[in-house]
Order: C-alpha cells, then structure tokens, then sequence
C-alpha cells in the first residue's frame, strides 16, 4: 500500500504560541504577566470564540486588552495562561457567566461565533490560539470537583491544573485519541454517512475513540470492522489535528482493505459506500457532499485524490 504524506497542515495545528510550561508555577512570573499592559486575553464564551468579519467571510481573531479584559473576568470565570505569542502573554479567559458579554467590551469588538465554522478562513496562527484556549475552559468550567473524592478543585500551574482541596488529588487536562481513516481498496475509498451528521447528503471517513490498552493501528481496524463489516490490512500515519470539540486529538490514516462487502452498524452509519475518484471530483452530480475544508477527513480524502496512480 502506497504511504500518503500530508500535503500541508491541518486546522489548529501551527500554534504561534511557546506554551512556557517552566513559567507556569512561578507565582511572579505569572503575576507579571498579568499585570503586562503587552499582555492579551483570548475570551471564551459558552464555547464560542471573539471574531470579527465572520459575516462578511473574512473573519479574524479578537484579543483583548489587560483593560478590556478585566469587565470579562469580573464575570467569575476560570483563568489560564496559554504561553507567549512573539514575546507577548496570552491568557484565555472564560466569561460564560455573562449573560451577553458583548455589552461589557469596548463597542465593535466583533462577535461570538463557533470556531468551526470559520476555521477553514482564519490565519493558521490565529485558528490554533482560538482552539487552545476553547479546548482548556472547556476543561476548566467542567472539572471544578475532584474525580476521586468528590471535593472541591482549585486552579494550579497558572490555571493548566486542578488540586483537589480535601484529598490533594492533581488533575490535568485532558484529551481523547481518535483515529479517523480513509479506507481504500486501490481505485475506490469507504465513506460513511453517519447517523450524527447534521448535513443529511455528508458523506465522511470513518472514525472513533481508541480504547484501553488498544494500538492505533488496532483502532482502526476494530472500527472499520464494526461500522461496515470491512477488514483491513496494512494501516499507515498521516497526520494529526487537534480538535478541541469539545476535547479529542484526530489521528489520521490511510488504510487497506482486505474485503469490499459492507455491513453497516446502525447504531452508527445511516449508509457507506465505496467512492471512486471520479465521483469524488463531483459530489454535486452524484447527488452527495464531502466534509468542511477545514476538517482532516477532507484533508485524507484531498490528498488520496492528488495521489492518484
């Protein structure tokens, strides 16, 4: 089986950021950085992010100014230094306790939107800040209570940790491994329409959560086995991406198949079908479409395409 490289990144990958992790627990060096007037905040609001030109299609990131930010923190948040962007401190800040944070900030400061809406359009830098901090107050406003004891976590290494008042337990984020797959037979790919996708003609790789104790390359074949019946052969790496929706990392493969008859699993597949590069060239005419730009499916199927034999 011919091993495909990655023709360019992926989304949210490329973070401008040096995450300064030796910095994290020194308490003065964290307060300096919060008292920096340089010093920017990336708000995060009931899981969106700050943009503006999202309407008009160009859209970019906000930050805030130490000044702007503080009507946001006010609204009782979590907190977390994300690291230094070209010598600059950037924290992200969750404001989701305002009912409309807008009103709080300076007028024509942009609009709160979802991240993987525009993704695909924002400058690679920006799309991978935005996503570090959605991915670690997604963490922060969910894990305010120990997992072990039940009691009351409190914020440590600049906000990238929890301790556990009451048992001293240390919690960190975290984040679910995922293998998505493009399963070829040679001159045809597998993909699925899943019973979760909010576009009813969408039809996308394969995927799922990699289990205890379970190799990548064994996650992929176990998914691809229950999904649609196929057996598979030879796996090979081609890329990753970060997708902090709300806390996995996709790993990517091309795969082998050894069989062709599909057998799909309900419980997740609506349909799966065997797509030739033809048709892949033209979903409008068969009648189907292929996942967000922005997405590593669509990267493994691009990239399958331009490699064609």
């Amino acid at each position: 089986m011919l091993s495909i490289s990655a023709s360019r990144p992926n989304a949210y990958t490329g973070s401008p950021l040096d995450r300064v992790s030796h910095l994290r627990d020194d308490d003065s060096s964290v307060a300096s950085f919060l008292a920096d007037e340089a010093t920017l905040f990336v708000p995060v609001w009931r899981s969106r992010s700050l943009m503006r030109g999202v309407a008009e299609g160009a859209p970019e990131a906000v930050l805030l100014t130490r000044q702007a930010a503080e009507a946001v923190r006010m609204a009782g948040g979590p907190w977390a230094l994300l690291g230094l962007w070209e010598g600059r401190p950037v924290f992200a800040v969750d404001c989701s306790g305002a009912e409309d944070p807008l009103p709080l900030l300076p007028e024509a400061m942009g609009e709160f939107a979802d991240l993987r809406a525009v993704a695909g359009l924002l400058p690679p830098g920006e799309a991978s800040v935005l996503a570090h901090a959605r991915g670690l107050m997604h963490w922060r406003v969910r894990h305010r209570f120990c997992g072990v004891c039940g009691g009351t976590c409190e914020p440590r290494s600049a906000g990238n940790a929890m301790a556990c008042t009451a048992c001293a337990a240390q919690h960190f984020p975290r984040t679910d491994p995922a293998v998505i797959m493009l399963v070829t037979d040679g001159a045809r790919c597998l993909l699925g329409h899943s019973t979760r996708f909010p576009n009813s003609t969408m039809y996308s790789t394969l995927a799922g959560f990699v289990e205890p104790g379970e190799s990548l390359e064994e996650a992929v074949r176990r998914e691809v086995l229950e999904e649609t019946g196929v057996q598979v052969g030879e796996v090979h790496y081609h890329s990753s991406q970060p997708w902090p929706f709300p806390a996995s990392i996709m790993l990517g493969f091309h795969a082998e198949a050894l069989s062709e008859t599909i057998t799909i699993d309900p419980a997740e597949l609506r349909d799966a079908r065997w797509f030739t590069r033809d048709q892949l060239r033209d979903p409008g005419a068969g009648g189907f479409s292929l996942p967000r730009p922005d997405s590593i499916a669509r990267r493994l199927i691009e990239d399958w395409l331009e490699n064609a034999a």
